[in-house]
C-alpha cells in the first residue's frame, strides 16, 4: 500500500500498532554516461513498491537525495550533507512511529547513505520509539551478483545498470554502454584506491574519469529479470521476517546486572 496514495480515513483504519513500513532511500547522481541521476531512487522505489504489493507492508514516498558528495564533480549531481540527512529521516521516521508504525525497513540503493541509516535506526531503537534496519539490495544477493557479471563494480556498473534495464529500459542509453566501460574502470585493482592499506581517494572522479566503474555491456534483459525478482524476493522475506517478530524481541536488552 502505497501511504501518500490514501486519504487519512483510510490510513487512520489502515495503521495499526506492530505494523511494517518500507522507506525507499536513493540519491540523484552520476551513474556513468549510460544510466540516468535517478538510478539509486529508482531501484529503491521499484523494489519497495513490489515487496508492499506483495506482503501488504506500507510504502511512503521515496528520498530522492542522499548523502552524495563524493560525486560532485558531475553536473546534476544533488547531495546534502550528513548530519542534515540523518535528522531528515530521524524525524520522519519518529512521525511514522506516531501513527502506530514501530517497525521500518529504510530500502536502500545508494552506499553513500547506508552509515548514516544504520546510525539513524540505532537512535530510534535505543529510545524504543521504533525498529529501523538499513537493507542495500545488492548485499542481500552478492553471490548472485557475482555469478551473473564478470567484471562488478560498485558504480553505474553491470549490477546497477541490470536494474535499471528492468525497472526503465528507455532510460538506459545503450550506445554509451561500450563508453562507460572503455573510459571508466573495469578493473578496481588497476587503481590507486588503497595503498599500504590506506583509502587514498576522496571522490569517485578520482578513479574513474566517467564515473562509471565494472562492465555494463555485460548486462541481458534475462539477466536483469532474475537480478531484480531474487532482490525483491529477499526484501518480501525480510518484510515478513519483521512483521512476525513480537515488540519485545525488538526492544533494547536490559542492563547485565
Amino acid at each position: 500500500m502505497y501511504l501518500a496514495d490514501h486519504t487519512w480515513p483510510e490510513l487512520g483504519e489502515a495503521l495499526s500498532d506492530e505494523s511494517v513500513a518500507l522507506v525507499p532511500l536513493g540519491s540523484t547522481e552520476q551513474h556513468g554516461p549510460h544510466l540516468p541521476l535517478a538510478t539509486d531512487h529508482l531501484i529503491a522505489e521499484a523494489l519497495a513498491s513490489a515487496a508492499a504489493e506483495e506482503t501488504g507492508a506500507v510504502r511512503t514516498p521515496t528520498v530522492t537525495v542522499g548523502v552524495s558528495p563524493h560525486h560532485r564533480q558531475f553536473p546534476g549531481t544533488m547531495w546534502v550533507d550528513p548530519p542534515e540527512f540523518r535528522d531528515y529521516v530521524e524525524g520522519f521516521t519518529r512521525n511514522l512511529a506516531y501513527h502506530g508504525i514501530d517497525r521500518v525497513v529504510f530500502v536502500n540503493a545508494h552506499g553513500g547513505n547506508v552509515q548514516h541509516l544504520r546510525e539513524v535506526g540505532r537512535r530510534l531503537h535505543e529510545d524504543e520509539t521504533a525498529y529501523a534496519i538499513e537493507w542495500m539490495w545488492d548485499e542481500s544477493i552478492p553471490e548472485l551478483v557475482d555469478d551473473l557479471f564478470e567484471h562488478n563494480g560498485p558504480h553505474a556498473g553491470p549490477k546497477e545498470t541490470a536494474m535499471i534495464t528492468h525497472i526503465a529500459p528507455e532510460l538506459v542509453k545503450t550506445d554509451r554502454l561500450e563508453d562507460a566501460r572503455d573510459d571508466g574502470l573495469v578493473h578496481l585493482d588497476e587503481s590507486d584506491a588503497v595503498v599500504h592499506g590506506a583509502r587514498t581517494y576522496y571522490d569517485a572522479v578520482d578513479n574513474s574519469a566517467n564515473g562509471a566503474f565494472g562492465d555494463p555491456t555485460d548486462v541481458t534483459p534475462e539477466k536483469a529479470e532474475r537480478l531484480f525478482e531474487a532482490a525483491s524476493d529477499q526484501l518480501v522475506q525480510l518484510v515478513e521476517w519483521l512483521d512476525a517478530r513480537d515488540r519485545a524481541e525488538l526492544l533494547p536488552k536490559d542492563r547485565v546486572e
